[in-house]
């Protein structure tokens, strides 16, 4: 009899324990599952660009607002410019506001990797090499380099020409490119209107810059004795930019860009600032 309630008890025993770690094995198993859930959608969360714009009711936005007419201020200080009116619409369909940080172009980049912008509007071209660190838009505006050089300048006919001479470019554009493949020495810029000043005041002796650009300058002043002498074979095409990993935003703009095509939205921004369609 004393045997068999031993036995008893020790069977009892056995059930309780197993019970226990099924419970704990469950409880861990749970534990783990809401542990991945939760982590699965913090994650998505954070990596959603679009809402986090969305949620914060603006989108914050990179650009120099010294290269005219893309970014530039008006007579009355006011920040202006095609690529401005252009990111402002889009934040607009977005539903939201869009809050535009100044910066030197070398810098606006880095804005980006520091998530100091959600965006950068600024004629950035789109490149195979960036396009590995970041998103980009679709094109929204087209434009060729040309070589500029001042009036009373014989010895530089060609982009061949630039060897050995100064070239005022902005380190990190697609333009500086062109120049130091071209055997150019490069004078460090910060924007359009410097390589102006330098190239206007004889401390350089080119500049590649975009042809919209020096248009626009001539422009507004007719007298600059400046004048392009080449150009560059391929018309650079620019886009938005935004922290790589970010479809949903970039979607998102692409989507209003089209819209803007399809209503003529920028075809009127496009005509305002060059008199026509500029994105092909």
């Amino acid at each position: 009899m004393k045997k068999a309630t031993l036995i008893g008890l020790v069977a009892i025993l056995m059930t309780l324990m197993l019970a226990a770690c099924g419970s704990n094995s469950n409880s861990s198993n749970n534990a783990a599952t809401n542990n991945e859930s939760a982590g699965s959608e913090s994650t998505a969360t954070a990596s959603n660009s679009l809402e986090k714009i969305k949620t914060a009711g603006k989108m914050i936005i990179g650009t120099e607002g010294t290269y005219a007419p893309f970014t530039y201020h008006d007579a009355s200080g006011n920040l202006t410019g095609f690529d401005v009116e252009i990111a402002r619409e889009i934040a607009k369909r977005l539903g939201v506001e869009a809050q535009f940080v100044e910066a030197p172009w070398d810098s606006l980049l880095a804005g980006i990797d520091a998530k100091r912008f959600d965006a950068v509007f600024n004629e950035v071209a789109i490149r195979d090499d960036r396009k590995q660190k970041y998103d980009f838009s679709d094109a929204y505006i087209s434009s060729g380099a040309v070589l500029i050089v001042r009036n009373d300048n014989t010895d530089i006919k060609s982009l061949a020409d630039l060897k050995g001479k100064k070239s005022a470019q902005s380190l990190t554009s697609n333009l500086a490119d062109i120049a130091k493949a071209n055997g150019a020495e490069i004078v460090p810029i910060e924007g359009f209107n410097q390589a102006i000043d330098l190239l206007n005041s004889g401390r350089v002796d080119a500049t590649i810059n975009d042809n919209l650009s020096f248009l626009d300058v001539k422009k507004q002043k007719p007298d600059l004795a400046l004048k392009v002498v080449a150009e560059a074979e391929d018309a650079s095409q620019s886009g938005a930019v935004f922290a790589k990993n970010s479809p949903e935003l970039v979607e998102a703009v692409n989507k209003a860009l089209a819209d803007m095509h399809s209503d003529g939205t920028y075809k009127k921004i496009s005509e305002q600032y060059f008199g026509e369609d500029v994105s092909k």
